[in-house]
C-alpha cells in the first residue's frame, strides 16, 4: 500500500482533482474542448484483462492470512495488493490511443465487497484505483503535455437491484433500498475523487433506480465539497427487445437520468457493436448530452470467450461515427489494447 500512497498526485494541467477549482472545476471545460475537436477514445476491458493474468489467490490476498474470506476474483482488491499489474493495463491502453482511462473499481462498493468481507476497505480501494490510473496518465502527460487525458472513476451497478424483487415468492421484497445505495455510491465517489479522478462514470446500469441513487449520492457529495467534476452515465441493454433489466427502452433510460445533467451518457456492455447499433441510434436521437458507447467484443461463445476481433469491431464503431451517433467510443468485456488501437484508427478522420 505504500507504493500506492506514494504515487504521483494530480497536476493542475492533468486533473482538476479534489483540491482544484470552485463550484465547477475546469475539467468540464477541458473535456468539452476535446470532444469538440474529435471523437475521444475510452479504454477497453479491465476485468477480462485481469482474468487473463491468471493470478493466484495470494496475489489477491497480498499473502496475508488475515483475509476474512477467499479473495480470488476480487479484481478491485488488486489496486492494493498488485498495483503494478493494474498500472500495466492502464499503460497498455494509453499506448493504444486511449484518451480516457477507467479505474479498476467496477465492484469497489460496500455491497459487492461484502461478498469478500472487504467492505471496510471500499474507500481505500477506490482511492488507490484512481491513484494508479492518475499516475499512468500523469506519466504520459509529462512526456506529451499537449495531449488531453482524463481519469474516469468507474462506479459499477452493485450486485443488487432496487427495482426488482429477488424473491419469486415475494414481489415486494427488495435486497437494497434507495437510501442505502446513495450512501454506498457516495462512499465510492469520495475515494475516487480523493485519488484524482477527473470524471465519475456510473456504468453498466441495468437498474435505473440504482443509477438514480448513484447520481443522488454524487450530487450530495458535490454539495458537501463545494466543487464538482463531470458525470458520465452508461446503461446496458440486456435483451433483444432493447430494454434494460428494469424494463426501460434506451430513450426512457435517458429521460429518467436527464435531470442529473450528466455531461456524457451512453450505452455499454451486454451486447456487441452490431447488436447495440439500433439501441444506440434510439439513445443518440433522444440524448441531448454528449454520447458514448463501449460495447463488448461481440457476444460470448459457449465457453464464455469474446471472439470479435479488433478490425471487425472497429469497422462497426466507425459506422456509428460516420452516422454522427457518438462523441466517445471504446470497449467493454473482451476488448484489448489491440481493439482500442483499431477503434482509435477507425474514427481518427471522422468528426464528433
Amino acid at each position: 500500500m505504500n507504493d500506492v500512497d506514494n504515487m504521483v498526485r494530480p497536476t493542475p494541467q492533468a486533473s482538476a482533482g479534489r483540491k482544484h477549482g470552485g463550484a465547477k472545476s475546469n475539467m468540464e471545460e477541458l473535456l468539452r474542448a476535446a470532444m469538440a475537436e474529435r471523437i475521444l477514445i475510452l479504454d477497453g476491458g479491465i476485468g477480462t484483462r485481469i482474468q487473463g493474468l491468471a493470478l493466484p489467490e495470494d496475489a489477491y490476498s497480498g499473502g496475508s492470512a488475515s483475509q476474512p474470506r477467499p479473495a480470488h476474483g476480487n479484481h478491485d482488491l488488486l489496486n492494493l495488493t498488485k498495483p503494478d499489474e493494474i498500472r500495466q493495463i492502464h499503460d497498455a491502453y494509453l499506448a493504444s490511443g486511449a484518451d480516457l482511462v477507467s479505474t479498476n473499481t467496477f465492484n469497489a462498493n460496500r455491497i459487492s465487497q461484502t461478498d469478500y468481507g472487504m467492505q471496510q476497505e471500499v474507500y481505500e480501494i477506490n482511492r488507490a484505483g484512481a491513484q494508479i490510473a492518475r499516475a499512468a496518465v500523469n506519466s504520459v502527460h509529462e512526456a506529451n503535455p499537449g495531449r488531453p487525458l482524463f481519469v474516469a472513476g468507474v462506479m459499477g451497478p452493485t450486485n443488487r437491484t432496487a427495482s426488482i424483487s429477488g424473491d419469486v415468492n415475494d414481489p415486494a421484497h427488495r435486497a437494497v433500498n434507495f437510501d442505502e445505495l446513495v450512501d454506498v455510491y457516495k462512499e465510492a465517489a469520495e475515494g475516487l475523487l480523493d485519488g484524482g479522478a477527473d470524471i465519475l462514470m456510473v456504468e453498466t446500469v441495468f437498474d435505473t433506480l440504482n443509477a438514480k441513487a448513484a447520481l443522488f449520492g454524487i450530487r450530495d457529495l458535490f454539495e458537501e465539497l463545494g466543487s464538482e467534476v463531470p458525470i458520465m452515465v452508461s446503461g446496458t441493454i440486456t435483451d433483444a427487445a432493447g430494454r434494460t433489466l428494469s424494463g426501460q427502452t434506451p430513450s426512457a433510460f435517458w429521460t429518467s437520468i436527464r435531470h442529473a445533467r450528466p455531461l456524457i451518457a451512453g450505452l455499454n456492455c451486454a451486447l456487441g457493436a452490431e447488436q447495440l447499433r439500433p439501441h444506440l441510434q434510439e439513445f443518440s436521437r433522444a440524448c441531448d448530452s454528449y454520447v458514448s458507447v463501449h460495447p463488448n467484443a461481440g457476444l460470448p461463445d459457449e465457453f464464455g470467450l469474446y471472439t470479435e476481433g479488433p478490425e471487425e469491431m472497429a469497422g462497426r464503431i466507425r459506422e456509428f461515427a460516420r452516422n454522427g451517433l457518438v462523441n466517445i467510443v471504446g470497449g467493454c468485456c473482451g476488448t484489448t489494447p489491440d481493439h482500442v488501437q483499431a477503434v482509435a484508427e477507425a474514427v481518427r478522420d471522422l468528426p464528433p
